[in-house]
């Protein structure tokens, strides 16, 4: 009697089993890979071609963001500083550190500085900085304590879900104006006012309902 089925269907069940163990196999590294916080970079912190210290820089010497990204406000980039801001100051102060010696030929030459960049939104996202900080949420919200690194790191994960834990109660982050580049402010204990009593207040105040919805971020 005839076999009822041809002969290369006896290998066919180890070939399905292959088959499906290679693609569990890319489900798990595509899941790995882009949707856990390896792939959203917490803790990523690339070495920068100059030793850039925030901690000194906004913490100790309290300056103002605004000072090198001097575009936050009205654009929807911050820009990272161009060498000349670095020269109002270094032209004077330890104006012959080895540690600047990049800055100083790149002011020389006009050749900018490859700054590595450390927070970038991918191109399907559409994010406005001038948008959020005129709303009092504030540079901490969204990149850690800066004021605080020695060395800038990606603190937080920044995937759509976490934008959209803030888009949903964006009260637990918005401060008063002119305090959202005074980095280490919080509110006031002995007002015995909390962050979330005042970031309602301001919510209610400033009208702010963010959008929770595709098109908010996707355009």
């Amino acid at each position: 009697m005839a076999n009822f089925f041809p002969r290369w269907t006896n290998t066919l069940p180890l070939k399905i089993v292959i088959c499906g163990a290679i693609f569990g196999g890319l489900v798990t590294l595509f899941y790995w890979y882009y949707l856990t916080a390896d792939y959203a970079r917490v803790g990523y912190a690339p070495v920068q071609p100059v030793a850039f210290d925030h901690s000194l820089h906004a913490g100790q010497l309290g300056m103002d963001c605004r000072y090198c990204h001097s575009f936050v406000e009205i654009s929807s980039h911050s820009n990272v500083p161009a060498t000349h801001t670095c020269m109002k100051c270094h032209s004077q102060v330890q104006k012959e550190s080895p540690k600047l010696e990049l800055v100083r030929r790149s002011y020389e030459t006009g050749e900018a500085i490859p700054w590595v960049r450390i927070h970038q939104a991918p191109d399907y996202v559409y994010f406005n900085h001038a948008v959020h900080v005129s709303r009092g949420v504030s540079c901490v919200s969204c990149h850690g304590n800066i004021h605080e690194m020695e060395v800038v790191y990606h603190a937080k994960s920044q995937t759509m879900g976490w934008c959209l834990e803030c888009h949903r109660a964006p009260e637990k982050n918005i401060r008063p104006l002119e305090h959202v580049y005074n980095l280490a402010w919080k509110p006031d204990p002995k007002s015995g006012q909390t962050q979330l009593a005042l970031g309602k207040e301001l919510k209610e105040r400033w009208a702010i309902n963010p959008p929770q919805t595709c098109a908010g971020c996707h355009r």
